[in-house]
């Protein structure tokens, strides 16, 4: 019997690839199984951690310019191959670095993030998977494109100030500075949001308010964000304002449509279950086991527990389910493709007593044993 192991962390407990070996240790002890454990993540926080320990790779920090231009170390992985790395632009732009009361939409920068591809780019990285989520910005990604050499000029030749306050002031745009080898490149963006660049459902009036933006400034950033994009229509050709993803991290997925070659933006779990190889471990797999800390209904809106099964299914396995907790409408689970799913905690206790990693560890095995008894037995 195969066994395909492929569960998302348990965030403040067991790491992706934790809860997927106390799972196996569960299988193994009633069952001489071949198991495969595979890493799994969103696309959002933690997809560097789950994909750099789980495939093989390093760690590389590097001091880059924070949102609103101090210096931070920014954290993000290269695998195993030493050409794939691993990124989530909120390490050097994310809205968890400023404090709620510096939040400053009209500085706020993707420039770190460039730094940051840039790195990577000279340490022999040619592809890159980069999360975009959770940024503390609202300039389009106009940054970031500084920070890879764009010059993006006003009408005096001078360099726009960094922020959406810069973007109405743009009267040019130049490329002669932008490193050759990001031609060679090849960026899947981890994209769950679907909003445009522009317009009532675009970066800046659906999520500028939690990035500062007072709703009179709405329209008038709004109006700021598409002078960015004729002028950027004027330089590259393309018009990506009105595609969705574009709105993404305060427009960032704007900028790597427009600007960088081999682009592609898809959703967060599509992009980790290529990178880790799924489909191939599952063509021929018996059962398949994934899970999360907590399974709803919002699971079976294509969350990553779903995502592994809805590629299980294609082949044929069974899908079983392991999490912390179960509500009472997670039952939308099993029609979205998850045959079974069982909750993992063995008695009343409190939440801090369930999430330490040891405790967590051992319910995962025990749980996922005692399912094994009745398949085996």
């Amino acid at each position: 019997m195969k066994v395909v192991i492929a569960i998302d962390s348990f965030k403040g407990s067991m790491s992706s690839m934790e809860a997927g070996y106390a799972a196996k240790s569960g299988v193994l002890r009633v069952c001489d199984a071949q198991i495969t454990v595979k890493p799994l993540a969103d696309g959002g926080e933690g997809t560097t951690e789950a994909l750099v320990e789980g495939l093989g790779g390093e760690y590389v920090t590097v001091e880059v310019n924070g949102p609103l231009g101090e210096k931070t170390n920014a954290r993000y992985g290269i695998l195993e191959d030493g050409r794939t790395a691993v990124m989530e632009m909120a390490e050097a732009s994310g809205i968890i670095l400023v404090k709620q009361e510096d939040l400053d939409p009209l500085r706020a920068t993707t420039y770190g993030v460039g730094e940051m591809i840039l790195d990577a780019a000279g340490r022999g990285c040619r592809e890159f998977i980069i999360g975009i989520g959770g940024s503390a910005t609202s300039e389009g990604g106009a940054g970031m494109l500084q920070a890879l050499g764009y010059d993006i000029l006003d009408k005096d030749g001078n360099p726009v100030k960094q922020g959406i306050r810069g973007l109405d002031r743009i009267d040019s745009i130049c490329g002669e500075n932008v490193p050759e080898v990001l031609k060679e490149c090849h960026f899947s963006i981890a994209c769950d949001v679907k909003n445009p660049l522009c317009g009532e459902n675009g970066a800046v009036c659906v999520y500028g308010p939690q990035k500062g933006v007072k709703e009179e400034e709405k329209q008038i950033f709004d109006e700021k964000m598409e002078h960015f994009a004729d002028k950027t229509r004027e330089y590259t050709g393309t018009d990506f304002r009105m595609t969705e993803g574009a709105g993404a991290a305060g427009g960032l997925g704007f900028a790597f449509l427009s600007y960088l070659p081999n682009v592609e933006l898809k959703s967060g779990i599509d992009i980790v279950l290529k990178a880790i190889g799924l489909e191939k471990e599952v063509k021929d797999a018996d059962i398949v086991i994934t899970g999360e800390g907590r399974l709803d209904f919002q699971t079976a809106m294509g969350k990553v527990p779903v995502g592994v099964a809805r590629l299980a299914k294609q082949y044929g396995a069974k899908v079983l389910a392991f999490a912390g907790g179960v509500t009472k409408d997670a039952g939308e689970c099993n029609a979205a493709g998850i045959d079974a799913f069982f909750p993992i905690v063995r008695g009343v206790t409190t939440l801090d007593e369930a999430m330490i990693l040891e405790n967590a560890k051992e319910n995962m095995a025990l749980s996922v044993e005692q399912v094994f008894r009745v398949i085996c037995g």
